[in-house]
């Protein structure tokens, strides 16, 4: 018997795959940075350039396995009756994969953020900076990068700070009873309206909003827009404290629990 003859074919097909498999992967490699290049430069959202760049290599690497699988002599009809066989292990083995691809697809699709956006979700907060095929690639303020499968954050609730072209900056301080409340009144509208970033329009909320049990509680609100939220934060809490010092305004030390040992 002619073994050389018998295996020589087979050793063809072998060999050429390998060589289909190398060259595809290169060529795959150099068209999607050109793909990439292309999808960089056009008119696209930002959101959804890093999708359509890991969906063309993915739907390409496919296409080369099943080309390679032909040239190993496998019958496509064989093929397929053997992933159909398969389908249901491969499912359960992959389900988390494809819910998080369904996932990319919906935040694609309804658009919660977009590339850019500060966000928080899935227990996660930072600046959105790539919505891949399977995860979103967030960055944190102190330069952390975060990956969050697509799937738990289609499903969890998004809190976008970056919706919205203007936000509200919350405060709150006690003062002693001992103070005119009048004058801790003009004192904080001064203040907030003093704040070159503070809008005009809504108004600043300035009012006494409890009694406490050792503090008169007020409530400001100021809006801002969102770019300059934080900067406004930190201004007017120490501007506070420096005008309160020069307006004698008392601020009550916390109380704090004292516990004897017996």
């Amino acid at each position: 018997m002619d073994w050389i003859g018998i295996i020589m074919p087979y050793l063809r097909n072998i060999a050429l795959a390998i060589v289909v498999l190398v060259v595809g992967l290169i060529s795959i490699k150099v068209i999607t940075n050109a793909v990439g290049k292309q999808i960089d430069k056009s008119k696209l959202d930002n959101s959804l350039k890093p999708f359509l760049k890991s969906l063309t290599g993915t739907i390409l690497k496919i296409l080369l396995v099943i080309s390679v699988i032909g040239i190993l002599g496998v019958p496509m009809t064989s093929f397929v009756a053997i992933i159909a066989a398969a389908g249901f292990a491969i499912g359960l083995a992959f389900q988390g994969s494809l819910s998080n691809f369904a996932g990319g697809v919906l935040l694609l699709t309804i658009r919660p953020f977009r590339v850019g956006d500060y966000i928080e979700g899935n227990g996660y907060a930072g600046t959105v900076e790539a919505i891949q095929i399977l995860y979103t690639e967030l960055v944190t303020p102190d330069n952390k990068v975060i990956f969050i499968p697509n799937g738990n954050l289609s499903n969890s609730g998004i809190v976008n700070y970056s919706a919205k072209e203007t936000r509200r900056v919350d405060f709150k301080f006690g003062v002693g009873y001992e103070t005119d409340t009048q004058h801790v009144l003009r004192t904080l509208h001064q203040i907030v309206e003093s704040h070159p970033s503070t809008l005009d329009d809504p108004e600043p909320f300035v009012r006494l909003s409890a009694h406490g049990d050792s503090a008169v509680e007020y409530t400001v609100r100021v809006w801002v827009n969102a770019e300059d939220f934080w900067d406004v934060h930190f201004d007017i809490l120490e501007q506070v404290k420096t005008r309160f010092d020069q307006e004698q305004i008392s601020i009550p030390y916390p109380q704090m629990d004292v516990h004897v040992n017996q």
